[in-house]
């Protein structure tokens, strides 16, 4: 019996991936606007109650799919973060590594944007929705400063990952559109945007800087809701004593 309780929970993550699975292939093959749950359902061999069971709708599939590129992105970024330990170079490569884990859902990325854009859309990156997949992305850029030499001042170790991220929103904005080969003017973008950062955050060790990354910091978290829900569940978890 154990045994059977056990394998339930796998099947459950099989049957969840073969329909995230379907849908990223149907929303490539189709256009996102052109393909219904029912339609994904039917080619993925479930019921529609079952689709449903496991995603609201196309806009949690969505949501399925930037967990699914944050792990991927995650895993891969191993390599950079391990070999290299100056600061331009880890994010430099950071960024490229995401380029090339988006790099097969790059036709349909566009497709979709137009929702995501809509502040209101669960579909946003500062949607509350999307919280998971943005921590996860914030998590990375957190390691790129950590593992970087040079020390970096503890008042802004909690601030400059996320303004850190929101660089790479912008990078993933012009990637949506650059039809470029290779997507290769993404890719040097990258790379300045890198240097960039790395010399904003040289400077921000210098003390009469460091008002300034706190207001652009609070700047963003002000005007972009999901960010200040995820800043404050993070103090919260800070804040929390110990058991």
């Amino acid at each position: 019996m154990p045994a059977e309780n056990e394998s339930r929970p796998a099947k459950s993550e099989q049957t969840r991936s073969l329909i995230l699975e379907t849908a990223m292939r149907l929303f490539q093959e189709r256009g996102y606007d052109k393909t219904t749950m029912r339609a994904i359902a039917k080619e993925a061999g479930v019921s529609v109650g079952n689709a449903y069971y496991y995603f609201e709708g196309k806009e949690h599939l969505i949501q399925g799919f930037y967990d699914r590129i944050a792990a991927e992105h995650q895993a891969a970024v191993r390599d950079v973060l391990e070999r290299e330990t100056d600061l331009e170079a880890r994010l430099s490569g950071v960024l490229r590594v995401w380029l090339d884990v988006a790099a097969p859902y790059h036709e349909f990325a566009a497709q979709f944007f137009k929702n995501a854009a809509d502040p209101e859309s669960p579909l946003s990156p500062f949607s509350p929705e999307s919280e998971h997949a943005r921590e996860a992305a914030v998590a990375v850029h957190r390691e790129v400063l950590a593992g970087a030499k040079g020390k970096v001042p503890s008042e802004l170790a909690d601030v400059l990952p996320e303004l850190m991220w929101l660089s790479q929103m912008g990078l993933v904005l012009y990637w949506v559109f650059d039809r470029s080969p290779d997507r290769e003017r993404s890719r040097r973008l990258a790379d300045r945007g890198a240097r960039l950062t790395a010399r904003g955050v040289s400077l921000a060790r210098f003390r009469v800087l460091r008002p300034l990354v706190h207001e652009v910091h609070e700047l963003f978290t002000d005007f972009l809701p999901g960010m200040a829900q995820t800043v404050t569940a993070r103090k919260r978890a800070t804040d929390r004593p110990a058991d």
